[in-house]
């Protein structure tokens, strides 16, 4: 529940702090005084966005915080997973910068909105005039019955199987239309692939025909320079090599002088056994070089082969052409794999499809097996609250395909008067109307799903004497049960509570300001008179301001 509640610098709020009892407490003061500003501040520690927000001081940041005391409301596993530190006493703390930053804090742990929306969605339930135009929606009526049907695990299950199913479906689709396409496109690559497969391709191929090509291209002329290689090293009469042993001989000689010409002589000698395996090499390599113009024209019809194939799929050598082959290869596997993947993922969407069918079962015997207790407490408080020939139905229909929250259409029928025909609230209910059957489903809800806290905003529009009244028993009851906080207008409402606090306004040095404050039993008694009959002094609306208080 909400124990404390601070304001600092947050529109005519310079500063304020109120705490709360556990039990029923009501917010007054005239239109205008601030109370709307309050219930502003409270929502945006419950992770609302910050937008168009004033400040009373435009130099300092804004601060709310809100202390919870949540000791039974099982929330260990919500700190644990978003790693934050639990303590039965949570503070919750929202920052805004003049400049408009917005920091928001559990227990001094920075937050994004979303972790603040999650957890405080398990604290508190705001009704505002705002929520009870959601009366009129089939989804938040749903929400009340599966509420009340405590059809929470149910729901959680079927969420899950519902958004696995439309992921499948939507791979399935992708996988359809991927498959459709390789369909079309099977038969090219079948081609592609038997042509590379025929082409018996290998590695390094077109480096070494080229290479080939080139020599068989100018076997004469190379032919004819190893030639002439030869004759100079060998085969002349005044051949390098004969030369070269006549300088070997004449080192050899001078060596029996000259010791340093040893070294030139073994030098030498190293360099005519060289020579004269590059005289035999050129020689082999003459003898074996033979102009073959029907081979040249083999290995060129080969090489265009090849750079016909190359050009077709954008590659430069038979390496990549053999990548490319794989390539191929791989798609053709793959397009035979796509038809074990579809029939995989159609038994999967099948089996998902039945377990939705299931649970979307269990939950329609639910909501049909509580919608007859849910009409009865709601037609009982309707008309505790004045609408005496009121008539309510909670009608429900099968649609005829499952949605996101069942296959149920659930609606809420209404009459006011009787003899009238039940209809859409939309339709026919009236502002005043719809306050009392929010009432009646809030007080239905608590008493089944029980929040910590529930704050309500105004929930006496359209109400007045003797129905102010019931209204005032009701959510007395429900202050049983949990935390009421409500702003109103109407003694009959503030006169039950266990505390009161007023929301004023004053002036300092030109400006003014809102703050609150909790009123005594003397001071109750003076704004609750000031409530009935707009004097506080007026002795008749005091003593009706005691007999208020008296019932309490």
């Amino acid at each position: 529940m909400l124990t404390r509640l601070s304001i600092t610098n947050y529109a005519l709020i310079r500063e304020l702090e109120i705490n709360f009892s556990e039990s029923f407490s009501v917010i007054t003061g005239e239109t205008g005084a601030g109370k709307s500003i309050i219930l502003g501040a409270l929502g945006l520690i419950l992770g609302q966005r910050a937008e168009n927000l004033s400040l009373a001081d435009k130099s300092s940041k804004c601060c709310i915080e809100g202390t919870f005391n949540i000791t039974n409301c099982n929330l260990e596993d919500f700190f644990s997973d978003n790693d934050l530190d639990y303590e039965e006493f949570c503070i919750i703390r929202r920052e805004i910068t003049p400049q408009g930053k917005s920091r928001a804090f559990i227990n001094d742990t920075p937050v994004g909105l979303n972790q603040l929306k999650e957890l405080t969605s398990r604290l508190v339930d705001v009704h505002s005039q705002h929520q009870t135009l959601l009366l009129q929606e089939s989804s938040f009526q749903q929400s009340v019955i599966d509420s009340v049907a405590g059809n929470g695990p149910i729901l959680s299950a079927y969420a899950k199987v519902f958004r696995s199913l439309n992921e499948m479906e939507k791979a399935m689709e992708l996988l359809l239309k991927k498959n459709q396409e390789a369909r079309n496109e099977q038969d090219y690559l079948n081609f592609l692939f038997d042509e590379l497969e025929k082409a018996a391709l290998k590695p390094g191929e077109q480096e070494l025909l080229e290479k080939e090509a080139e020599v068989l291209g100018h076997a004469e002329e190379i032919k004819a320079r190893l030639f002439n290689a030869a004759e100079l090293l060998i085969n002349s009469e005044d051949n390098i090599l004969r030369r070269l042993n006549e300088v070997a001989n004449l080192l050899q000689q001078a060596g029996r002088h000259h010791p340093e010409t040893g070294s030139y002589t073994e030098r030498l000698s190293a360099c005519i056994i060289e020579l004269k395996d590059i005289a035999e090499a050129v020689n082999h390599l003459d003898e074996a070089t033979v102009y073959d113009p029907e081979k040249l024209a083999e290995i060129n019809d080969r090489l265009a082969f090849l750079y016909n194939l190359e050009h077709k799929h954008h590659v430069k050598s038979t390496d990549e052409l053999l990548e490319k082959k794989s390539e191929i290869e791989e798609k053709i596997s793959g397009i035979a794999s796509l038809d074990e993947q579809i029939e995989k993922l159609k038994k999967q969407i099948a089996d998902g499809s039945r377990e939705l069918i299931r649970l979307a079962d269990e939950l329609a015997v639910q909501r049909r097996k509580f919608s007859k207790p849910i009409e009865e407490a709601v037609l009982q408080t309707i008309r505790q609250l004045g609408i005496k020939d009121a008539g309510f139905c909670v009608d429900i229909s099968k649609l005829k395909v499952p949605g996101p929250f069942g296959s149920d259409r659930v609606r809420f029928l209404f009459s006011a008067n009787k003899g009238s025909d039940l209809n859409d609230l939309s339709k026919i209910a009236s502002g005043g109307e719809l306050s009392r059957l929010m009432l009646a489903v809030k007080s239905l809800i608590s008493s089944n799903n029980l929040l910590p806290t529930i704050i309500f905003d105004e929930i006496d529009s359209g109400i007045s004497g003797d129905v102010a009244s019931k209204t005032g028993s009701i959510l007395t009851k429900m202050s049983e049960k949990m935390q009421v906080i409500v702003i109103t207008h109407l003694p009959q409402i503030a006169g039950r509570s266990n505390e009161h606090f007023k929301v004023y306004k004053y002036n300092e040095n030109g400006k003014t300001f809102s703050s609150i404050v909790k009123l005594n039993n003397d001071e109750r008694v003076s704004e609750l008179a000031l409530m009935i009959s707009g004097n506080p002094d007026l002795e008749a609306a005091r003593e009706t301001a005691r007999e208020l208080l008296k019932n309490n």
